[in-house]
């Protein structure tokens, strides 16, 4: 349990990263400055559950586009669960995650987050 939400911390601060880069990828809702961090902390814990059930399902259907693609697919699966993470928050609620279109903020918006994620995890890995 706690790795998740190690895991979700690191994603909450990709995720805010990525929205201060990427045009057309935003939060949506919240005036003060701890509501707003409260919606990056529920859209990281969804969108971390997200990636935990549904992102291997997807990947495994996938394996022949990763074959073909020589595992270029992997950008637009990343992109596709950011989708459906700001379908989620839109519809069961009217605040989170915003993304304006697939092609070019959700492809550039997971490119980001893979990034600053592998930074991250380079960051705090424990020297051998």
């Amino acid at each position: 349990m706690s790795a998740f939400l190690i895991r979700s911390a690191f994603t909450g601060f990709a995720l805010w990263i990525a929205t201060l880069i990427v045009p057309g990828l935003s939060f949506v809702g919240g005036t003060t400055g701890w509501e707003q961090f409260g919606i990056v902390v529920v859209v990281s814990l969804i969108f971390g559950v997200v990636n935990a059930f549904i992102k291997p399902i997807v990947q495994i259907l996938s394996i022949p586009l990763y074959i073909l693609t020589l595992g270029l697919i992997h950008i637009a699966i990343n992109a596709f669960m950011l989708e459906i993470t700001a379908w989620i928050t839109r519809n069961t609620t009217h605040w989170g995650l915003e993304v304006d279109s697939f092609f070019w903020s959700a492809i550039f918006g997971a490119i980001v987050i893979s990034i600053v994620g592998w930074m991250l995890d380079l960051l705090l890995k424990e020297p051998v």
